[in-house]
């Protein structure tokens, strides 16, 4: 726990209406800028919530693209289509305004645009060659934390997913503005914002890179997250509860960006390659399941982090953790999202294929409390079932 390296991106902004002064933050930051790329998808394009902001940058003399052809799990050739039309527009700024989609290709495009390195061959840890565009991030759900994170993730064949993971992928500047997050769908808000808390509960119990400023990250992260997801679900107007939610979800992706998550999203990705379902609700379907499965070697950790979950929790480290996990479901169930993995389209007979392919994130299985074997992940499946 003393030694450890502690990443993130530079500028945080968090400020309800800050998205409206867009074009005073590039001039300031970025005097010699004149022309800017908004990465976004066509849904949010069409609720009008970005037209303020790219009339703040037109106002500050700045040329504004629009790349809105984003859909979720983004394929290559997405990503391939975008660095097209970021050079043939000669980009000099990538603004990344939507969920994690979004803010995961922008990333890409200012990699990759006016690189001769492949896609290809930046999959895996630290495979990113040369510097990139300068980056800026705006999150428009309260959920992947992918503002803050040095991580993008494509969909590299009909189901499969790969990683990109490098230092280059860190914004330069991360704003958080609850403004854009108004009109997102009660469903929605719960799916994020549960993903963002197993980002926070994975990074605080992962084998590899724990310490103290991802703890610390995490546990007030998680308080901030428990602590307005009713009310965000609820009442989503409510600007302050939205703002926090923002705001936990951005300290928990600080999280999982320095001590990186484990077999929630590792079982979590086979679901949205295969069966598409969205990221956020994937996590939350097996969530329980892998809780229970790590209890074994997580039970002391879970007990801390239930001391913010389930605060009137009483006796030993396995019964606070257990009464952790119990919320987590209650939680689900609360706020109406689908609970089991039937409910979303997958029978018995997918299981196998589901634990193939979850035994090949490698990259994130290394990271759990606890050993997954194949036959493991496909109980944990068959018990969400």
């Amino acid at each position: 726990m003393n030694n450890f390296d502690f990443r993130t991106v530079p500028h945080l902004i968090s400020q309800i209406g800050a998205a409206k002064q867009l074009g005073d933050i590039v001039t300031q930051h970025y005097p010699g800028v004149k022309r800017v790329l908004i990465v976004t998808d066509g849904g949010f394009l069409k609720t009008g919530l970005i037209a303020p902001a790219i009339a703040n940058l037109e106002r500050c003399g700045l040329h504004v693209s629009v790349f809105s052809e984003v859909i979720a799990d983004p394929p290559e050739a997405v990503v391939h289509q975008a660095v097209g039309n970021a050079e043939k527009l000669q980009v000099e700024l990538v603004i990344g305004f939507g969920g994690g989609s979004s803010m995961d290709v922008a990333k890409l495009i200012a990699v990759l645009t006016g690189s001769t390195q492949a896609l290809s061959s930046m999959y895996g840890i630290g495979n990113v060659k040369g510097q990139r565009l300068p980056l800026i991030q705006i999150p428009t759900t309260a959920g992947t934390g992918s503002e803050v994170t040095p991580i993008s993730i494509v969909t590299t064949g009909a189901t499969t997913k790969m990683g990109v993971v490098a230092p280059q992928l860190y914004a330069d500047i991360a704003i958080l503005d609850a403004e854009l997050t108004i009109g997102l769908p009660a469903k929605v808000t719960a799916a994020t914002g549960i993903d963002a808390m197993v980002h926070a509960i994975e990074a605080y119990t992962t084998k590899h890179k724990k310490n103290p400023l991802s703890d610390m990250l995490a546990r007030q992260a998680l308080t901030l997250l428990w602590g307005n997801i009713d009310e965000a679900c609820s009442n989503g107007a409510n600007l302050a509860a939205r703002q926090a939610m923002l705001l936990g979800a951005m300290l928990a992706g600080q999280c999982f960006a320095n001590a990186p998550c484990a077999a929630v999203h590792a079982l979590a990705y086979p679901i949205g390659g295969i069966f598409h379902v969205p990221h956020g609700l994937s996590n939350s379907l097996v969530l329980p399941h892998v809780l229970r499965f790590n209890a074994p070697s997580a039970a002391g950790q879970y007990a801390e982090l239930a001391s913010i979950i389930a605060p009137s929790a009483q006796g030993s480290a396995e019964a606070r953790s257990t009464a952790l996990i119990t919320a987590m479901e209650a939680l689900a169930q609360r706020v109406g999202i689908e609970t089991q993995l039937r409910q979303v389209g997958i029978a018995e007979k997918d299981l196998d294929q589901l634990a193939s392919d979850a035994m090949l994130q490698t990259r994130l299985l290394g990271n759990n409390p606890r050993e997954v074997t194949r036959d493991d992940a496909r109980a944990i499946y068959a018990a969400a079932l």
